[in-house]
C-alpha cells in the first residue's frame, strides 16, 4: 500500500522581505506544488494523501486563497485528508467549520476533525487513518499520547497523522504539548499504529529508529534554514516494511551566503556569485557582508545590489549579522578633491565610520551619498561647501 505524506502547507503565507509582485508568483507556487502532489499520487498510484497539519497560515486567510486552494484539491485523483494544527485549529473560528469551505469542500477531500479511525474508502477494512487534530493553538497536553492510548489494534494498517514538535528534537523538551517519543515508538511495537505522519517541522526529518515517524517539510520552502524543502514522501507498506522516497514538487531557493569584502576584488566575488545563479526570479537570497572597502568600492557595492535586486525573487542585507566598514583611502579623497566644508565633513564621517562606533551605519550611509554626489558633481562647478576648482 502507497500513500503520500506532506503537511505545512500553510496557504496565504506572506514573507515580508518579498515585494508584490514576488509574493504573487510566491503564491502561485504554493499552488502548483499543492497540484504536483495530486499529480504525483495519481502517477506512482497511491491510495491517498494526508496533510500532517498547518494547511493554510491562519484560520483568517482571504477567501482567495481558500477558493483557489479548493480548486487545486478538486485535482486530486485520490481522497485526501487534511488535519488542523496549530496554525488553523478546530477554533470557533475554524477556517474548516466555515460555509466557505464547507459549501464548496470537493467530495474526495475529509478534514480529520477527531482522533476516531477513519476508513479510507476502497480498500475495505485494511487501512485506516487516525488524526490528531489541534482544537487550540496552545493544547496543555501531548495530544498524540492521549490519541495513542485510547487505540485498539487495528484489522490491517493504521497511519497516525499529527502535529507538532517531537521532544527528543525540542529545544525545551519539558513542554507538555510536545509529542513524547517514547509513546510513538511503544505504539508501533505494539502493533497500534504502523506508520507516523508528523507535521510542523519544515524540514524532512526521520524521528527515532523505527523508521516509521517522519516529517516530510514543506511543499515550499518557507526560510534558509530548512533541510530538504520542497518536497513531499512517498511512503509504502509492505510485508511489514516501510519505506520512504522524497519527490520534489516546490522549486524556490531561500538562501543565505556570507562574503567577506576587502577591497575591488572582494566585490568581484560576490558580483560573479550573483551574476552565476540560474532561475534568479525564484532565488530569495539574504547577503552577510563583512571586511572593509573604499569609497570607491562601496559604491560600486551599492550599484551591484541595486541592478541585482530587480532580478533575484528577493535579495537583501542581514545588516544585524554583517559587519561592513567604510573607509576612505588615500586614493578616495584624491579623485574627489574636496575642500571647505565638504572636506571637513568627509573627515567627521570617516571617523564615526569606524568599526565600532555608535553612528557606524549611519556614517556609512552618508559617506557613500557623499561619495556619490561628489563625483556626480559637472566638471568645473564647486564642490559643496568649498571654491571653484
Amino acid at each position: 500500500m502507497r500513500f503520500v505524506h506532506t503537511g505545512d502547507w500553510q496557504l496565504g503565507m506572506r514573507r515580508y522581505f518579498l515585494p508584490p509582485e514576488a509574493q504573487a508568483r510566491y503564491d502561485a507556487a504554493r499552488l502548483e506544488a499543492i497540484r504536483a502532489i495530486g499529480r504525483l499520487a495519481g502517477e506512482e498510484g497511491a491510495a491517498f494523501v494526508v496533510v500532517a497539519g498547518d494547511v493554510f497560515e491562519s484560520n483568517l486567510v482571504d477567501r482567495q486563497v481558500l477558493g483557489r486552494a479548493l480548486e487545486a484539491l478538486r485535482t486530486f485523483p485520490v481522497p485526501v485528508y487534511l488535519l488542523p494544527g496549530n496554525h488553523d485549529p478546530l477554533d470557533p473560528t475554524s477556517i474548516y467549520r466555515s460555509p466557505s469551505f464547507t459549501g464548496r469542500c470537493p467530495p474526495g477531500v475529509r478534514v480529520l476533525e477527531t482522533t476516531d479511525p477513519v476508513l479510507v474508502p476502497g480498500l475495505g477494512e485494511t487501512v485506516e487513518v487516525v488524526g490528531v487534530p489541534w482544537s487550540t493553538k496552545r493544547p496543555s497536553e501531548d495530544l498524540v499520547a492521549r490519541a495513542c492510548d485510547g487505540l485498539a489494534p487495528p484489522a490491517g494498517l493504521r497511519i497516525l497523522v499529527a502535529h507538532g514538535a517531537v521532544d527528543e528534537l525540542s529545544p525545551d523538551r519539558d513542554n507538555p504539548q510536545a509529542i513524547r517519543l517514547a509513546a510513538l515508538e511503544r505504539a508501533i511495537h505494539e502493533g497500534l499504529v504502523h506508520y507516523v505522519a508528523l507535521g510542523d517541522r519544515h524540514s524532512v526529518t526521520e524521528v527515532g529508529s523505527t523508521g516509521r515517524v517522519w516529517y516530510a517539510g514543506t511543499p515550499l520552502v518557507t526560510d534558509d534554514d530548512e533541510v530538504d524543502p520542497n518536497h513531499v514522501l512517498l511512503v509504502t507498506l509492505e510485508d511489514g516494511r516501510v519505506a520512504t522516497e522524497r519527490r520534489q514538487v516546490g522549486s524556490w531557493r531561500f538562501l543565505r551566503q556570507r562574503f567577506d569584502l576587502d577591497g575591488e576584488e572582494g566585490v568581484d566575488r560576490l558580483e560573479a556569485s550573483l551574476d552565476a545563479f540560474t532561475e534568479k526570479e525564484t532565488s530569495v537570497v539574504e547577503l552577510e557582508l563583512v571586511g572593509t572597502l573604499g569609497l570607491a568600492a562601496k559604491a560600486r557595492l551599492d550599484d551591484l545590489l541595486e541592478h541585482y535586486r530587480d532580478l533575484f525573487a528577493s535579495l537583501r542585507v542581514a545588516e544585524h549579522r554583517s559587519d561592513l566598514a567604510v573607509l576612505p583611502d588615500q586614493a578616495d579623497l584624491d579623485e574627489l578633491g574636496l575642500v571647505g566644508f565638504a572636506a571637513e565633513a568627509l573627515g567627521e564621517l570617516r571617523a564615526r565610520a569606524a568599526p565600532g562606533s555608535p553612528d557606524a551605519q549611519t556614517a556609512t550611509d552618508a559617506l557613500g551619498l557623499l561619495y556619490r554626489l561628489a563625483r556626480g558633481r559637472p566638471a568645473g562647478t564647486s564642490t559643496p561647501g568649498g571654491d571653484r576648482r
